[in-house]
């Protein structure tokens, strides 16, 4: 296994962009965002010293959203953007202050590569791989409103069955800090569908703390917003994702008509 090297970070001619979009044009008010999307490592920082296993896991990237994601972004015509590289490199919806942004140990796992990385090595990260996401995503916020297309921020995340021992009984979780108007729209759709348990504020709840994305790209901007955690078990597989993803579009679609019908889109 190889570690990061303390250095200037760069994209190797293997590597890709960190930030991948789907429905660039797409006319739904719902803007979809995926901070954990992918598990890529720049080919410079090795495999941080973890073994494929360790990767894998949801310490690396959030199972199974990258497929609910991209068939909500065609279902809905939403556009998506999502962040390929893992959260073990930085994390996309950690404030670049935190020190879980760049985490040494995740969970109970260490992570050899992030240890003692120099201020300049992490501020390198974040130049490459946390910056170039966040600035699309504005971007894309700023030019919707340019052209008087409304902006519903959804950030969609998914979570482990058990942590630290305790299994968790949610299948799906409404996250929210100041929003009034969409969690509550979201938690009635979703309560309204058979046999789920669903969490409000649960598994995470957001802040200013410990999130980054809603509170940036949502709450600073005044959009409507929400994140979501989806029960990994639960999307581990196509079937599973798709399944999630043709309930989650049922109701946003339920959502939006009842937004316009409001006045508030």
């Amino acid at each position: 296994m190889t570690r990061a090297r303390d250095t200037s970070l760069r994209l190797g001619t293997g590597d890709v962009p960190p930030v991948l979009e789907h429905r660039t044009t797409g006319r739904s008010p719902f803007l979809l965002t995926c901070d954990h999307y992918g598990r890529l490592i720049p080919e410079l920082l090795g495999d941080l010293g973890l073994p494929e296993h360790e990767r894998r896991r949801h310490i690396g990237w959030d199972i199974g959203i990258a497929g609910v994601a991209e068939q909500m972004s065609a279902a809905l015509d939403a556009h998506l953007v999502a962040q390929r590289y893992s959260r073990l490199v930085i994390d996309c919806n950690r404030p670049p202050q935190a020190a879980s942004s760049i985490p040494v140990i995740s969970e109970t796992t260490t992570v050899p590569g992030n240890d003692g990385l120099s201020h300049e090595a992490a501020a390198s990260r974040r130049a490459l791989i946390f910056d170039p996401y966040h600035q699309r995503i504005d971007a894309v916020i700023d030019a919707r409103a340019r052209a008087g297309q409304p902006t519903v921020l959804v950030s969609l995340h998914s979570f482990t069955p058990v942590y630290a021992g305790i299994a968790r009984p949610w299948h799906i979780g409404t996250l929210y800090q100041r929003d009034t108007h969409l969690p509550p729209l979201l938690l009635e759709a979703l309560r309204a569908e058979p046999g789920l348990v669903v969490g409000d504020n649960e598994p995470y709840a957001v802040s200013d703390d410990t999130d980054y994305t809603i509170p940036m790209h949502g709450e600073k901007r005044g959009l409507m917003n929400t994140g979501i955690e989806i029960r990994q078990d639960l999307i581990s597989d196509p079937a599973g994702e798709t399944q999630w993803a043709e309930r989650l579009t049922r109701a946003f679609r339920a959502i939006e008509a009842t937004l316009k019908a409001r006045g508030l889109i």
